[in-house]
């Protein structure tokens, strides 16, 4: 490696591997297939950290405690399940990373898809910001509520991301009519609330998050439950609706294919939800619970994004100069 070339790789890291490395279309998928998966993770072991009573585990943050970074043998179970949560972050940021350096290296260049990996990376960011504020405010619910759909909207920007690397980047050409489209949105809509009601649910619930006293939502939390049950109701009425539209007006095998998908996954979730109520909220069941919250939402926008389809489109690829121009931007 030459100086020039060393300086390129400081001034510009992204810019100096794309101008030395194609990745495989496969390679880009799978980079951002990893970074969903980790997202999914990271809100499942959120949810064993509060579930086993660790959200205080490390009673500070950034550092586990005041006078220790990591956590300490007197710390106990408590705190190696709330720190090794923390670890996992890092290991979230990597398979973000590895999905931002796929997609900068593609050719031809996608910056759509770029910025999808750089909105997950500010979102991971922002969210450890405020996971940190969660735990200096004592588990206050409003604050883990605020946590949780920020975990969401990270779900959701890395399936739109694994979405966008399976296809090309022309114009977006619907495959079913426009009040086919309304309705989906609308469905879209109602689970957002869904899960929004149910971090309600969670904050009102009996599962603090730490064995200490812990403030909680001022509410009855049954008849919170039961108006998530209603809108979970809603949510599956309308995916049952939409597979007949779509059947009625012979609508393509992939719409199809996700709202059936969609409708299999909410039929699971419901049957787990409602054990777990019936049978007084069972650590177990309520992160499968969280899970299934978190696969449902990939199901969910999986629907509308088989609504269309992306041609290819023809680019000519820069030269090797070009590429590695200090100047150019991530």
């Amino acid at each position: 490696m030459t100086r020039a070339d060393a300086v390129a790789a400081v001034r510009n890291p992204l810019a100096f591997v794309a101008a030395r490395w194609t990745p495989a279309p496969r390679t880009v998928r799978r980079a951002a297939l990893s970074a969903l998966v980790m997202s999914v993770v990271i809100v499942v072991t959120g949810g064993a950290v509060r579930l086993t009573g660790s959200g205080l585990g490390c009673p500070t943050w950034p550092k586990c405690t005041d006078d220790s970074l990591t956590a300490t043998s007197a710390m106990g179970f408590h705190g190696a399940i709330e720190f090794g949560n923390r670890m996992l972050t890092y290991v979230l940021c990597a398979a973000v990373g590895w999905a931002i350096v796929a997609a900068r290296s593609e050719k031809p260049r996608r910056r759509s898809l770029t910025r999808l990996g750089w909105a997950q990376f500010w979102l991971v960011m922002s969210n450890a910001v405020l996971g940190g504020i969660v735990v200096l405010v004592g588990l206050n619910p409003y604050t883990v509520a605020a946590h949780f759909l920020a975990a969401s909207a990270l779900i959701a920007v890395a399936a739109v991301m694994w979405q966008r690397s399976r296809e090309g980047d022309g114009e977006p050409r619907p495959l079913v009519g426009k009040p086919v489209r309304q309705l989906v949105w609308f469905l879209v809509l109602a689970s957002g609330l869904l899960i929004a009601v149910g971090t309600v649910v969670t904050g009102a619930g009996p599962h603090a998050g730490d064995s200490s006293e812990v403030d909680r939502m001022p509410l009855d939390w049954e008849t919170v439950a039961k108006l998530h049950a209603v809108l979970a109701w809603i949510v599956v009425t309308l995916t049952f609706a939409l597979w007949f539209i779509l059947k009625a007006v012979d609508a393509p095998k992939s719409p199809l294919d996700r709202t059936r998908d969609l409708f299999l996954v909410l039929l699971a979730q419901g049957v787990i939800g409602y054990v777990q109520y019936f049978t007084d909220l069972p650590e177990l069941l309520v992160g499968l619970h969280m899970l299934g919250s978190a696969l449902v939402w990939i199901a969910v926008l999986r629907v509308p994004l088989a609504l269309r389809e992306r041609a290819g489109t023809t680019v000519d690829l820069p030269g090797p100069a070009a590429e590695a121009t200090v100047g150019t931007r991530a």
